[in-house]
């Protein structure tokens, strides 16, 4: 690997990288140094001014993930060096970064990573084929086969691949589809996290950095959304380097490359990630030294600002006003020929999936806030109830669980407008998307945290269950009120994302030429904040955001995707709601639900986690993926409960175990004579494939019953053709004839012999489900089968361990109706129907016996 890169990359061409990265930070820097005092004197007008944002109804969380982790478990990785796949254990933070260990033995000894890796810039991929066709564009190669094989194969059929345009790529696998999906979704999610690097409060950094990479890619003849503006400042830089240096390596490299595609792409792969490790080590270090640079100057600035404010707005709003007269015929034909019969088109493709999208953030955290409130009336006790509330407290960042929602946003189409108004790819849109439905999700959940801690003191029992019923509903109508006001900016925001370059590429070179005499009118004291191409796109984008704001407000009005108008709800509705706190509330340590966790430790292992689990029953522990670290195990996944829910009610209620009876001693006289004697005997015998049949035996009149013993012999199973062998019809023809010689005599006799032999308590019965005396046994159907029964007197043959117990004696004050005698039918028993009934008859003669292949009897009472 070292020989490749180093063969490919010589001092020379290390050199013009290091080159090109400067001049490329040179120029970004000029751009940055005047953004940056621009941006500094929106804040600061903003701050005196005052804004008019809307307040949301809903309470925002400051720090959610204090003392959290997302993830962590074990997998398979490939590795480059070795060319091999290791197991690895994965830890992913709070930051969303994935850190690999060793083991997670290592892990838990607190030692350190074998490296960690940032997610900003890569797609997760679970297809190899789909992996295969980004690294066969990357090589410019006509003769490469489309359809050749990977230079590496997974071990199993489940990968999850990392692919980055430029940076190294990683592989990991794991042994099932579940893994698989689950992984995915962390690492979609750990994508998403580090695409929206920038954080929004730094109100003078961000702007300036955002403007400014605008109007370089903008200089260069590139309008539009980028794919690439992702990660942290840095990162952004090198991706702005590697846009334009990456096609020129690969021209000059490429061709030189030798061995089959496979190798050549391997090559290539570790190449690029060499250049844009070097890249990035260069950005980073400069644009630190560039921000160090304004931050010195910003307080000079700041002064100079609230000095002469007044007079930098009149300035300001003078030159706007000549720009706008100059600029603003050609701007208005623009809109009206070219961008107006499309606004309400492109607003629609935006509307549906996002409000399906949020739509499903509903609909998920209503279940989550019923499933608080059915726990609670059924366990109406605080701590379980902070049980409850622990669990459901991160289900914004359970990616497993908001995965649904953010499938919805995954059908946004875009594809007409990509070409017209040079939109790269609709992920900055359903990425940026997908962070406000966690964002939504999070604040209605702890906004319900807050109400229900509120709410506690002083009530109990069914007050408690009332008392969370109501917060669920007042948090799910603010959670409705601030879906449309968030989702309302987002389209607008969208829209001047996706219509204002289009505009600006189509009036640059008819207006640009006559922006420098503008410069004139502007005093040069305030020529650092005032800029004339910065107000020539303000012009711009106020020409059409009124028709924007329009289009959005005609969807509210007409109730378009559930969406309100800015009026239906007050900002002052629920004026103490605010009042409440900021910081996530700790129920394990309030409440005792839940163990709280260590504080004051920062080892990894101490932070509770969010995504639970995956044991894989039966598999050895060097190949068992998802390995649990010490932590809670968050909120359970999807269809995880009901699928557990759904193999209890397959579970018979109140199942009759089988009781082994052990045989009374027997008479020196026939049984068989004596059944005869009492009554008729019915023998069933039931061979394979036929159906199994519950219901009472038919007496004739005048026949009783008098004493009936069940006996049951555990056998083992055999198989239907052996058993129907040893089944001799002859043999139960003789049986029955037997039966005709038994003598009333021989009845008194069985009975006083059994009720010496049997006396037991009948509680000991009553508790094995033998009999039940004052219940009734529901009849089987008479379509039932061997394979597949659902009464409860059915029993699996698995049951080979059940403690024999003597049989129940029926006293004489127990009349039996023998209509209401029924037999059962139950898998793999030998068993014999005896009435214990002696009579002298043949004394050599045997006990009658009906062997059934896969059916045992068993005797039902009913008084």
């Amino acid at each position: 690997m070292g020989d490749v890169i180093s063969t490919n990359l010589d001092e020379g061409k290390r050199e013009m990288i290091t080159a090109r990265t400067s001049a490329v930070m040179a120029e970004f820097g000029r751009f940055y140094e005047q953004q940056y005092a621009v941006a500094l004197f929106n804040s600061v007008r903003y701050e005196i001014e005052g804004g008019g944002n809307t307040q949301t109804q809903l309470l925002h969380r400051k720090d959610p993930l204090k003392n959290k982790s997302i993830f962590s478990g074990s997998l398979f990785q490939y590795l480059e060096e070795s060319k091999k796949w290791r197991s690895r254990f994965l830890y992913v933070g709070d930051s969303y970064n994935i850190s690999l260990f060793e083991s997670k033995a290592a892990h838990d000894r607190g030692l350190h990573s074998k490296g960690f890796i940032n997610c900003a810039g890569y797609r997760a991929l679970t297809s190899m084929e789909e992996y295969l066709g980004l690294i066969n564009n990357s090589l410019n190669d006509t003769k490469a086969k489309t359809a050749s094989a990977p230079f590496l194969k997974c071990p199993t059929q489940f990968p999850i691949i990392l692919w980055h345009p430029y940076a190294r790529h990683h592989y990991f696998c794991v042994m099932t589809e579940k893994e698989q999906n689950k992984w995915h979704a962390v690492f979609q999610d750990c994508v998403r996290h580090s695409n929206n690097g920038l954080s929004e409060e730094c109100k003078v950094a961000t702007p300036a950095f955002t403007d400014a990479l605008r109007l370089y890619r903008q200089a260069k003849g590139h309008y539009g959304t980028w794919d690439m503006m992702c990660g942290n400042q840095a990162q952004i830089l090198a991706n702005l380097v590697m846009e334009t240096l990456h096609p020129e390596l690969k021209n000059q490299i490429v061709p030189r490359l030798k061995g089959k595609l496979q190798q050549r792409q391997r090559d290539w792969m570790l190449i690029s990630d060499a250049v844009y490790r070097q890249v990035l080590s260069q950005t980073k270090t400069q644009h630190e030294a560039l921000a160090q640079v304004c931050e010195v100057e910003r307080p000079r600035l700041d002064s100079a600002l609230r000095t002469d404010m007044d007079q930098i707005i009149t300035s300001k709003e003078h030159v706007s006003g000549k720009i706008r007269a100059s600029v603003l015929p050609r701007v208005e034909q623009l809109v009206r020929s070219k961008v107006q019969p499309y606004i309400h088109s492109i607003l629609e493709a935006l509307m549906e999936p996002t409000s399906r999208g949020f739509s499903e953030v509903r609909d998920i955290l209503f279940r989550e806030l019923v499933e608080v409130s059915k726990n609670t009336m059924n366990e109406s006790s605080k701590d379980k109830l902070g049980e409850h509330m622990d669990k459901i407290s991160m289900l914004a960042f359970h990616p497993v669980k908001m995965q649904s929602c953010y499938e919805k946003m995954e059908a946004l189409n875009l594809e007409g407008l990509q070409q017209r108004c040079d939109v790269s790819s609709p992920s900055v849109f359903i990425q940026r998307a997908q962070i406000l439905m966690r964002q939504q999700m999070d604040n209605g959940v702890h906004t319900f945290e807050q109400l229900v801690h509120q709410s506690l003191d002083g009530h109990s029992g069914e007050d408690l269950c009332k008392t969370i019923q109501r917060c669920q509903d007042r948090v799910l109508k603010k959670y409705d009120y601030d879906s449309s006001t968030v989702r309302k900016k987002f389209f607008r925001e969208a829209l001047l994302q996706i219509i204002i370059p289009y505009m600006l590429k189509q009036l640059s070179p008819s207006c640009s030429p006559d922006l420098p005499k503008f410069k004139e009118l502007i005093f040069e004291d305030f020529s650092r904040f005032i800029l004339v191409e910065n107000i020539f796109e303000e012009v711009v984008l106020q020409s059409v955001s009124k028709d924007i704001m329009m289009a959005v407000k005609e969807a509210a009005v007409q109730r378009r995707h559930n969406l309100y108008r800015d009026s239906m709800v007050l900002t002052n509705s629920d004026p103490n709601l605010h009042l409440l706190g900021e910081d996530t509330i700790d129920w394990a340590g309030q409440f005792g639900g839940v163990k709280g966790e260590k504080q004051g430790g920062d080892f990894n292992r101490k932070r509770k986690q969010i995504v639970s689990m995956i044991h894989l029953d039966g598999m050895p522990l060097p190949y068992e993926s998802c390995l649990e670290v010490p932590g809670v195990d968050g909120i359970p996944e999807e269809n995880e409960g009901q699928a557990e829910q759904d193999v209890e009610t397959e579970k018979p209620v109140n199942p009759i175990q089988p009781v082994p009876i052990e045989e009374a001693p027997g008479s020196p006289d026939s049984v068989n004579e004596i059944r005869d004697l009492i009554n008729p005997v019915l023998e069933v015998v039931e061979k394979d494939g036929s159906q199994l049949t519950n219901g009472t035996l038919p007496l004739d009149e005048g026949d009783e019953v008098k004493h009936i013993t069940t006996i049951t012999e555990m056998v083992p199973r055999e198989s239907p053709n052996q058993v129907d062998k040893e089944l001799d019809t002859k043999q139960i023809e003789e049986t029955l004839e037997e039966e005709q010689c038994a003598s009333p005599s021989a009845i008194e006799s069985a009975i006083q012999q059994i009720e010496i032999a049997i006396q037991e308590d009948p509680s000991e019965h009553l508790s094995e489900g033998a009999i039940d005396s004052d219940g009734e046994f529901p009849q089987t159907s008479t379509n039932s089968s061997p394979l597949h029964h659902d009464d409860s007197g059915f029993q699996s043959p698995d049951n080979e361990n059940v403690e024999e117990v003597e049989p129940q004696p029926i006293t004489e004050d127990d009349e039996v109706d023998p209509e209401q005698v029924m037999l059962t039918l139950v898998e793999g028993v030998k068993t014999s129907i005896d009435l214990d009934a002696k009579e002298s008859c043949d004394a050599s003669e045997e006990e009658s016996e009906v062997e059934t292949p896969a059916v045992r009897y068993k005797t039902h009472f009913r008084n």
